[in-house]
């Protein structure tokens, strides 16, 4: 296993924010990770807040509608709409904060974040690895929102940096 490596995007007026991480798994394995309800349900989202799947349709235009509740009961809902998917090399979403009923809100607490990224995963075979390439950008976004997402490129780097090292548990058993 390798440490996530966050890279930043370029200077230009689209910011991108690429992570990734090389795994000791098969291409099959993690794709069934990324790609299965109850397998994302054991490693998507920070550590210590239980995911709950309320909707998972797999397959382009479908949703991905889920819960995160933390230790303290607070919940957070997000969703992903599929946009390509490319088994097992490729998934394409756009990923959104949402209410309960599945429509698109604003991250609680940085009202300026984008309300769309449009967010690739990448699966390479590496040797007997399998390097997994997370890049997301901000999409239909405003100026403003795009800075406040570069800004946010150290505290993504923490999520899922800490995301994929849970999913390392995972395929580890």
């Amino acid at each position: 296993m390798a440490s996530p490596e966050a890279q930043p995007g370029d200077a230009q007026a689209v910011p991108e924010f690429v992570i990734v991480m090389d795994f000791d798994a098969t291409q099959a394995q993690v794709w069934a990770a990324l790609t299965q309800a109850e397998q994302l349900a054991q490693w998507w989202g920070p550590p210590g807040m239980e995911l709950g799947v309320a909707q998972f349709d797999l397959r382009p235009g479908g949703l991905f509608h889920f819960r995160l509740r933390g230790p303290d009961g607070q919940e957070l809902w997000a969703r992903w709409v599929f946009r390509e998917i490319e088994a097992p090399a490729r998934l394409v979403f756009v990923l959104s904060f949402s209410d309960e009923q599945g429509g698109i809100t604003r991250q609680p607490g940085t009202p300026d974040w984008p309300l769309e990224m449009l967010t690739t995963i990448t699966l390479a075979p590496v040797g007997e690895s399998v390097r997994v390439t997370l890049r997301s950008e901000p999409l239909n976004a405003t100026a403003e929102e795009r800075k406040t997402f570069r800004e946010g490129f150290p505290s993504m780097q923490q999520g899922f940096g800490a995301a994929f090292q849970q999913l390392w548990s995972l395929l580890t058993g």
